[in-house]
């Protein structure tokens, strides 16, 4: 089977012309456009999932399908002359930054309008939704630039949707067939963008039969009457194009090893925790006999009477912390030599060891971001949001420096798992983050109002994420890390504005941090220390009991307890990841040539025509024509709408 190169910058092709001008207006407007639609898919995903995705290839393929017509037809004074792949690179860039800021709100505004911690109505607090909004929008940008040389230069982590972006912008730019091989490439993505809009508005009205196959239910109904159990906790086939898409990204590798940590979650944990009395679910439905619901957050008595998905919140994140903080740990020398690479000689001028930067960097210097300009818009963004929290949320400046200061420790987190699951597990972060905040304000003394009023905006400047993805695809294709970082800087001012009113609920883990004593369950917190020594033991001896020519297998392992953090309310998505990528698996391995040309493609698609399918059905529901009121509940549990 061939294989693809993920760590090296692509050869240089002899017979492509230079492109003297990567950063144009062209591409970053465009750019922009591509990730305004992808902002408003992930209002969707991100209500549905806690999860959301970039736009990297949706940017790619269709921004080509858009500038490398206009470059031939245009005069020059109007987008005319020649477009190449590292300006389709700055294009794609533009977009994932203009669609970025819609995994910050999948934290905290929905939790404080129905905590009554802001005005009755969202449209009241537009000019606080923005202003906060400004204060995330940077640091992102700002936090990828140190990091880039430690987690694509010396880990050389996959990040796939940067890898499937790179290998895309080559296909089309590249080769003797590379008009026709374009135009099968964006014809491929319109049609499986088209198919998933279609799947998700169409299945609205037949759920059970559509979307959601409640297969042991069927298997309970037809006389195998312990088969409830399973369907009670969540094992649901479901037709999601969206994950059946990531799957397909991602791989084998780490979609089966999502797929074995929710099956640790939710077919071996929580079944021991209920059957021990240690975690409680409510009954379902009444006319099923024994069709229970685990995958409640009710928080009435959470020390006591926790839900089994409740239980699982604090193991999983502490996992997740353990591991992602012991990886950087194991390499810190490699990280400080990036750090102090990226700082320049400010830091050399103050630094009296030896330690020598073994990263080689294949970038010239005058196309590397200098520290002054991603400093600087760390610095301002810092002072921004001191004032801005200070001022219009009443926040203490420390409580400020020490959200962002966790943003760029949770940064490595998010880099981890983009790089090698392709999936920024924001759900999780924001747990951490909010029970550390919510700690801080119970020691200041604050009103149960504010406290949880702050510990929600403080926890959504820690999940100022990164766009480190972009920069693998800059340094498969050669192209100029500081053209792509400029784009990016005029992507953010686009989300600032399209990101003020996506924002995703997490009631319960806002009140719950908030209370008066830590609502953590005993049994949790010994299992959450006990897992995280686990998590700790088993990096540490990925790096000093394993040959390095095994690391790729290990990650199997970690990512396993990974991804109790990430699937512990929902075991639909890592199964569709499974699937997908099953399928990718054997379609790369019996045609890879085919493969190559239209699997990145289909996955794009799938992934955003979803999250529109989803905002088409919430216009459907808004105007009375939902499938809730003229759907099907045929397929569904005792008969009852699942849609």
């Amino acid at each position: 089977m061939q294989s693809m190169n993920t760590d090296d910058p692509f050869p240089v092709d002899p017979n492509s012309p230079v492109e003297d001008q990567q950063l144009t207006v062209r591409a970053v407007l465009v750019g922009c456009i591509l990730g305004a639609i992808i902002a408003a898919s992930n209002i969707y995903l991100g209500l549905k999932t806690g999860w959301t995705f970039g736009a990297s290839l949706f940017g790619s393929i269709i921004g080509f399908a858009i500038l490398k017509p206009l470059s031939r037809s245009a005069p020059t004074f109007l987008g005319g002359g020649y477009f190449g792949p590292k300006e389709n690179n700055v294009c794609q860039s533009a977009a994932t930054s203009a669609g970025s800021l819609g995994l910050l709100f999948t934290s905290g505004f929905p939790a404080a309008y129905q905590l009554g911690l802001l005005s009755v109505h969202p449209k009241d607090d537009i000019g606080r939704l923005i202003t906060f909004t400004i204060c995330c929008a940077f640091f992102g940008l700002a936090f990828t630039q140190p990091l880039r040389k430690f987690y694509i230069l010396k880990l050389k982590l996959v990040f796939p949707s940067g890898v499937a972006a790179a290998y895309t912008i080559q296909s089309l730019h590249v080769g003797k067939n590379a008009e026709v091989t374009a135009r099968k490439k964006t014809k491929t993505l319109i049609y499986s963008f088209i198919f998933a809009i279609l799947l998700r508005v169409v299945s609205e009205y037949a759920p059970g039969l559509l979307w959601d196959w409640h297969v042991f239910y069927a298997l309970n109904r037809i006389g195998w009457s312990s088969a409830i159990a399973v369907e009670s906790w969540g094992w649901i086939w479901e037709w999601t194009p969206a994950f059946i898409g990531v799957g397909m990204l991602t791989g084998i590798n780490a979609s089966y090893s999502f797929l074995g940590g929710s099956f640790l979650a939710w077919a071996v944990l929580g079944p021991i925790i209920v059957a021990k009395g240690i975690a409680f679910g409510i009954v379902e439905n009444p006319s099923i006999p024994g069709y229970m619901n685990y995958m409640g957050m009710n928080l009435q008595n959470p020390i006591q009477e926790p839900s089994p998905r409740y239980w699982l919140i604090w193991p999983g994140t502490l996992m997740l912390l353990c591991a992602s903080f012991t990886e950087v740990a194991c390499n810190w020398r490699s990280l400080y030599a990036a750090m102090r690479s990226a700082c320049g000689m400010l830091l050399q001028r103050f630094s009296k060891d030896d330690v020598v930067d073994d990263i080689v960097d294949p970038v010239p210097e005058h196309e590397r971001v200098p520290f002054w300009a991603w400093g600087s818009v760390l610095v301002l963004s810092m002072i921004i949001t001191c004032v801005i929290m200070g001022v219009q949320f009443g926040q203490n400046v420390g409580v400020t420096l020490l959200a962002i200061l966790f943003s760029f420790l949770f940064s490595f987190i998010g880099c981890e798992s983009s790089g090698r699951t392709n999936i920024n597990p924001v759900t999780s972060i924001g747990n951490a983050s909010q029970l550390i905040f919510g700690g801080l304000g119970r020691g200041q003394n604050y009103s149960i109002k504010r406290g949880e009023l702050l510990n929600l905006l403080s926890g959504m400047l820690t999940l100022a994420g990164d766009m480190i993805g972009d920069l693998k695809t800059t340094h498969l294709l050669r192209a100029s890390p500081r053209a792509v970082f400029v784009a990016q800087l005029c992507g953010a001012v686009v989300s600032i504005f399209m990101a003020s009113g996506l924002y995703v609920s997490w009631r319960a883990v806002s009140v719950a941090v908030s209370s008066s004593t830590l609502p953590i369950p005993p049994s949790s917190g010994y299992a959450a220390i006990a897992l995280g020594l686990l998590a700790v033991i088993s990096v540490v001896a990925k790096y000093n009991a394993v040959p390095p020519k095994y690391h790729d297998f290990y990650v199997v392992c970690t990512s396993v307890i990974y991804c109790l953090a990430y699937f512990a309310d929902v075991c639909t998505y890592p199964v569709a990841m499974f699937f997908g990528s099953t399928i990718a698996f054997f379609w790369r391995r019996m045609f890879f040539n085919n493969y190559q040309m239209y699997c990145f493609a289909v996955a794009a698609g799938f992934i955003a025509g979803e999250g529109l399918g989803g905002i088409v059905n919430a216009v459907f529901t808004i105007s009375g024509v939902s499938g809730a009121t003229y759907g099907t509940s045929v397929g569904c549990p005792g008969n009852v709408y699942c849609g």
